[in-house]
């Protein structure tokens, strides 16, 4: 025994090291490359170092810089730019818990619930990471609130109840599968912060039967588009079609395709499920990097923003295709497209300026976010 025991013991550490894990494959180093690149200049373009990025009206844009400064395997050295940042949203932060700018005589005010819902995902993000660390649970438990309050409620018929919309004190009576998967997201991300609420004080709550039912209605059931879905049961995004039967369709597009995916998962929609089959037959067969199914270059990269995220949250490393094709490496083909996208000076735009893609501040947000997802990031 005295002569095994060594012996085993060197098998055993042996073995321990052939289980090691692998080094990161090289397309993996190659866009943690890219995502410095972009954050580099995503630090060096905030505006006068006033922690804003974007238009300040509309402090997401900040949020969506914020989360990706957050989710850095270096954050530390983009500390300063997080501190300015967050002191910038909560300056942002309205009695009514939302994290927001009045905008009065827009339509749609001062899109409260979608800049609430993007901005409490990044603080959320930053925790543990900030100088005013410790000023952010009640922020957040207080956004909580707002964002689960702006759930439209009623008339499980009508075809607004149960989703989410930009802004439900605005008189604009109508929900949208962009706005309900933002706030979707926001209410999983940070569900650990209500271990913090007081006691006796209500909780954030959310129907997640209702907007699971209202996610599904924006499902399309037939044609070439089936799997796939739209912004919202009145508004084609995407353009109209009509059946064999002389009734008019909402076409589906890529990038709120996602999105409804995204929603599925978040509300606890399997794998097995026929709507998440049928989702995914719909990308498998629109797959492309070079647009945005159904939009071209509209919103291209929050297309690929939206596809990292829902495709991270499944846990899908390949999307399947029929017939024995070759199953799509999403992660890999992502990282290649968004490097040959990436400007010299690290920036990313879109020249299609569709939902304010020329802006570079969000689109190179919607890429580094894309990239952290596509390299691991959870």
């Amino acid at each position: 025994m005295k002569t095994i025991l060594p012996a085993l013991l060197a098998a055993a550490t042996l073995s321990a090291s052939a289980q090691e894990t692998p080094p990161a494959p090289a397309w993996q180093a190659d866009a943690l490359a890219t995502i410095t690149k972009g954050l580099d200049w995503l630090a060096a373009n905030e505006v006068e170092e006033k922690g804003v990025w974007g238009d300040p009206k509309f402090p997401a844009v900040t949020g969506l810089a914020l989360w990706a400064f957050a989710q850095s395997n270096d954050a530390a050295k983009y500390r300063p730019q997080m501190d300015r940042a967050v002191a910038h949203l909560l300056s942002c932060v309205m009695p009514d818990g939302g994290i927001y700018v009045e905008n009065p005589g827009r339509k749609g005010g001062g899109l409260s619930n979608y800049n609430t819902s993007i901005c409490l995902t990044a603080l959320h993000a930053a925790r543990g990471k900030v100088a005013r660390d410790a000023e952010l649970i009640p922020v957040l438990l207080k956004a909580r609130d707002f964002v689960a309050g702006s759930q439209l409620s009623g008339d499980p018929d009508d075809d607004y109840s149960g989703g989410f919309g930009y802004d439900k004190a605005n008189e604009r009576a109508y929900t949208d599968l962009m706005n309900t998967h933002f706030s979707i997201e926001a209410i999983r991300r940070t569900q650990d912060i209500e271990e913090y609420r007081p006691a006796g004080q209500a909780r954030a709550e959310v129907n997640w039967a209702a907007a699971l039912a209202y996610v599904t209605k924006l499902q399309s059931k037939e044609g070439d588009d089936e799997g796939g879905f739209f912004y919202n049961p009145t508004d084609a995004k995407a353009g109209t079609r009509e059946t064999p039967e002389g009734k008019v369709r909402i076409n589906a597009y890529g990038s709120i395709t996602y999105a409804g995916y995204l929603s599925m998962i978040f509300c606890d929609v399997k794998r097995d499920d026929p709507r998440v089959v049928s989702v995914l037959d719909y990308v498998s067969k629109h797959w492309t990097l070079e647009e945005n199914p159904g939009l071209g270059l509209g919103s291209l990269f929050f297309y690929m923003n939206a596809m990292s995220r829902a495709l991270s949250a499944s846990g899908m490393d390949a999307i399947p295709r029929k017939d024995g094709e070759e199953s799509i490496k999403w992660r890999e083909e992502l990282a290649a497209r968004l490097k040959a996208l990436q400007k010299e000076d690290g920036s990313w735009a879109n020249t299609d300026n569709r939902w304010w893609e020329s802006d570079p501040s969000l689109v190179t947000s919607y890429a580094l976010l894309a990239l952290q997802f596509a390299a691991g990031a959870k």
